[in-house]
């Protein structure tokens, strides 16, 4: 079964993800999945897990963000009876529940600095050491995190521990966000119209041109969950019609209307251009100006790595 067809895209982006995910997914390796907020990670994470040795085992989930300092640590390792306030009894702690399993710390660019050293000493050794306790356990626990920060910006400002990240992105997958994933759009609405007029038993609505055209050119601060939940409310308040641009929200028929009267920043010349050779050439100079560093390019030229590398192999700068 192919646990990763609930991430819908055909976008090279998303593509070269998904063949990455899949082979890493087959070992214990940790893995830290990158993307902005609503791009998917969860649904990543989940389908990294169903495809593991470990689907069978447990699999929890705690977001980082959700908890207060105080309590994180007690919830990811435990805590002694009367350690703390409040402390009535023994907790054994997420660590103990998911031993043989899988742990998905989501937005672990929120954990404390306090806890990071304790995530580290796991990774190293499997051993967790509960509060109040002086004696550690092992467990056998294989972690997925994510995060929807730079980590290496938190790094230079002191904030997360780099020796943790090192051991957190042994396998990174970088999501990358549907701005740039125009292509994936008209897919997606698909997707997520018959699955939303399967919930509520009703009949999926359908697109103008000029609805669609507003959709994929709209920026999606939000991604895909923004798409997702847009879907949903147009699904239910005009179910059976056909959707034009004026029954969109206001930001995106501002948005339209933007694209419509901007002046564009390039300038197509009257003879026209070779895309594919200008492409090349803006690939090599990119690469050019980092001195090869793949990444930077990348930033460069407004891709995701994974993009840059689809795109050097097509024009022949990598053979594989």
């Amino acid at each position: 079964m192919n646990h990763f067809s609930s991430i819908v895209g055909r976008s090279p982006a998303l593509d070269a993800l998904i063949r990455s995910a899949k082979i890493a997914a087959s070992t214990d390796v940790t893995i830290l999945i990158k993307g902005e907020t609503g791009t998917g990670k969860e649904v990543l994470a989940n389908a990294i897990q169903k495809s593991s040795p470990r689907a069978n085992k447990k699999f929890i989930t705690l977001n980082c963000a959700a908890l207060p300092e105080g309590l994180i640590e007690s919830e990811l390792f435990g805590h002694k009876k009367g350690a703390f306030t409040g402390a009535n009894s023994n907790t054994q702690g997420l660590f103990k529940a998911a031993d043989g399993g899988t742990i998905f710390l989501d937005e672990i660019n929120s954990l404390p600095l306090s806890i990071q050293g304790k995530l580290l000493r796991f990774l190293d050794s499997g051993e967790c050491l509960p509060v109040g306790e002086t004696t550690s356990y092992k467990v056998d626990v294989r972690i997925l995190a994510a995060t929807n920060k730079d980590l290496n910006d938190q790094i230079a400002t002191g904030e997360f521990r780099q020796d943790l990240y090192f051991r957190l992105n042994v396998v990174p997958l970088e999501l990358p966000p549907l701005s740039k994933r125009a292509e994936d759009i008209e897919l997606l609405i698909k997707h997520f119209m018959t699955m939303f007029s399967e919930t509520h038993a009703i009949e999926a609505p359908s697109f103008s041109k000029s609805a669609l055209k507003a959709l994929k050119t709209h920026p999606w601060p939000g991604n895909v969950r923004e798409l997702r939940n847009l879907c949903e409310r147009l699904c239910i308040l005009l179910s059976g019609r056909i959707i034009e641009l004026e029954n969109l929200p206001n930001e995106f028929r501002n948005f339209e209307a933007v694209n419509i009267n901007r002046t564009p920043g390039f300038t197509l010349p009257e003879m026209g251009i070779q895309l594919d050779s200008l492409e090349a050439d803006l690939i090599f100079q990119a690469l050019d100006r980092t001195k090869g560093n793949r990444s930077k390019s990348a930033k460069l030229l407004g891709l995701s790595r994974d993009t840059l590398l689809y795109r050097m192999q097509k024009h022949g700068f990598i053979t594989h």
